[in-house]
């Protein structure tokens, strides 16, 4: 089974990053019109639109941004827990009915506790995980099913259940699911339609990748219907030499802005994704070719904070090894937000493609 080659973005509802403290009013509206635009004119096909326990409204964002654009994607993460899966199935529909059939879910089960409490939620980690299968579960069969339905399970109860607004995607809203421990890639092998991970090495995303695959298998999926999304930090220059010195800059930045900031460097990162990027960030500055560590160990690798440095052909290569393994969907954003997303659909979106048909991958690359 051959998956398309597919680039995400990321927007957020202001402008900021980890080099740019936050500017303007919360929720910037022109901002995120303007982001989203320059997306879809760089050429990516969809974009992330973030989860925050204190943050905008994701999939209102999502909505706004939809309404300013007419082909681009949208990948709404959504963390279970806090509304009904019968009202969030409804909603998605009607936001996937609005926009032509645009969006996807990013089911976000929530590596932090403390950020989790922001919210009112005291389950423990595996106790996330398994209300994100049982909400999961419940949404595509509310997206598919053309009757009600009675439910009662470990965390939800309903009767009469039922969405009458359907999806325009068939047979439902692309499922994006991420979580590095045991309990969550057991229940990945069951509801994932994409499988999203933070940026590891080489060998540590065939490892990952081979795990996801053996538990598709053993929920009686094919292992070859499940996607793979990966994040990366790209950071361009004209030559390697400059790329690297922009990443010297950003890193000094950002230690600036930390050493400034009240609390310091954080409690330690309980998400084993993060730990996993924190073990890489123990191997040295670089691992592999160009994957930049430094950011990941700097900030506690509590998101996709891992880099890829070089030139646009050079990257491009390194996504290409990447895409060999099985990696078919990247997720990619700057430290630059929109001028880095305006840079890399004029070169490195262009050139991954390229890389990519001249291995082989021809028929991923085109589509």
């Amino acid at each position: 089974m051959t998956h398309p080659l597919e680039f995400i973005g990321m927007i957020a509802h202001r402008a900021q990053s980890e080099i740019h403290p936050p500017q303007g009013p919360v929720v910037d509206p022109g901002y995120i019109r303007r982001f989203a635009q320059a997306h879809e004119a760089a050429g990516f096909d969809r974009i992330l639109v973030a989860w925050g326990s204190t943050s905008p409204d994701a999939l209102l964002v999502a909505s706004h941004a939809a309404a300013g654009t007419e082909r681009i994607g949208f990948m709404v993460a959504h963390r279970p827990g806090f509304i009904a899966p019968t009202l969030a199935a409804r909603q998605f529909a009607t936001f996937d009915q609005l926009t032509g059939g645009r969006a996807a879910i990013h089911v976000i089960s929530g590596g932090s506790p403390t950020e989790q409490r922001k919210d009112g939620d005291w389950l423990d980690h595996g106790q996330r995980y398994a209300r994100s299968e049982e909400y999961t579960t419940l949404l595509k069969r509310l997206w598919t099913e053309s009757k009600p339905f009675d439910h009662e399970g470990t965390y939800y109860r309903f009767e009469g259940g039922f969405s009458e607004v359907k999806p325009v995607q068939r047979p439902h809203i692309p499922v994006f699911f991420g979580g590095s421990s045991d309990v969550a890639i057991d229940i990945a092998g069951r509801i994932a339609d994409v499988y999203a991970f933070w940026g590891e090495t080489l060998d540590q995303a065939r490892e990952t990748i081979g795990r996801v695959r053996a538990s598709v298998a053993r929920a009686g999926r094919d292992p070859a219907s499940v996607r793979f999304s990966m994040s990366f930090r790209p950071v361009l220059g004209a030559s390697d030499e400059a790329a690297w010195a922009r990443a010297d800059r950003i890193i000094a930045r950002i230690r600036e802005l930390r050493a400034d900031a009240v609390g310091g460097g954080g409690p330690k990162p309980q998400s084993v994704g993060s730990q996993r990027l924190l073990e890489a960030a123990k191997g040295g500055r670089v691992r592999d070719t160009r994957l930049w560590t430094e950011v990941a160990a700097a900030v506690g690798a509590g998101a996709n904070t891992t880099g890829l440095v070089g030139t646009a052909e050079g990257i491009a290569e390194t996504l290409a090894d990447y895409h060999a393994l099985g990696v078919t969907t990247f997720l990619i954003r700057g430290f630059d937000p929109l001028k880095d997303a305006e840079a890399y659909g004029r070169e490195l979106l262009p050139a991954t493609r390229a890389a990519i048909a001249a291995r082989g991958g021809l028929a991923a690359a085109a589509e």
